[in-house]
């Protein structure tokens, strides 16, 4: 079984995904994918440059996040334009990565996602998980992580799907506004409750 991990921005979706792959899931990061589809001299990051220009990269040719983040965060034309280029390197990559851990015997593989839904990834999964967090709660989070105002966190928050549209298309909703030991218990709870194998325990 495919379980794919979403959720929205700063909700916490890499903190659960490792909550997975501390209990022995194995965990494929569509971000870690993202990372790999661009790197330098690859096809991916010269649609990326010749789409937004040369001051996406840094000096030494690798691509500047924040940057780019700046094009496509206030412009949803620039948005689906970068999707559109990196969205099937990743898919490329997402799948055979599956496919692998599929044909070596894994009984359940996590697929961590934040744009599942809206690449339309859901398909690869056999579940769907969504981590939420309070409103203020993902605001602040996010606010300290990118070292961001909270009018640009708002901006950023609101060029996702809303969180409520993916909560009600879930299968499964774990709630990550509080304390980490509360997280880890529903992440425990989840996997007991529909049968899926796991080694140890998060509360050892």
């Amino acid at each position: 079984m495919i379980i794919g991990v979403t959720g929205g921005i700063a909700t916490g979706k890499s903190s659960v995904a490792a909550l997975f792959k501390k209990i022995g899931l194995p965990v494929v990061s569509a971000d870690e994918l993202a990372r790999e589809a661009v790197h330098p001299g690859s096809d991916v990051l010269r649609a990326i440059v010749q789409q937004f220009g040369p001051e996406v990269l840094f000096s030494d040719g690798t691509l500047n996040r924040e940057r780019l983040s700046q094009f496509v965060f206030t412009d949803a034309a620039a948005r689906r334009a970068l999707n559109q280029i990196t969205h099937p390197a990743i898919a490329r990559l997402a799948e055979s990565q599956l496919a692998a851990l599929v044909e070596a015997g894994a009984d359940t593989i996590i697929y961590e996602a934040p744009l599942l839904y809206e690449a339309g990834a859901e398909k690869r999964a056999d579940k769907v998980l969504v981590v939420t967090a309070n409103p203020a709660v993902q605001k602040k989070r996010l606010m300290a992580r990118d070292g961001i105002d909270a009018a640009t966190a708002d901006l950023r928050i609101s060029a996702q799907m809303p969180l409520a549209e993916k909560v009600l298309r879930a299968d499964f909703v774990v709630d990550n506004s509080g304390a980490p030991a509360e997280t880890a218990r529903q992440v425990e709870l989840l996997c007991r409750e529909h049968a899926i194998s796991f080694t140890g325990s998060l509360f050892q």
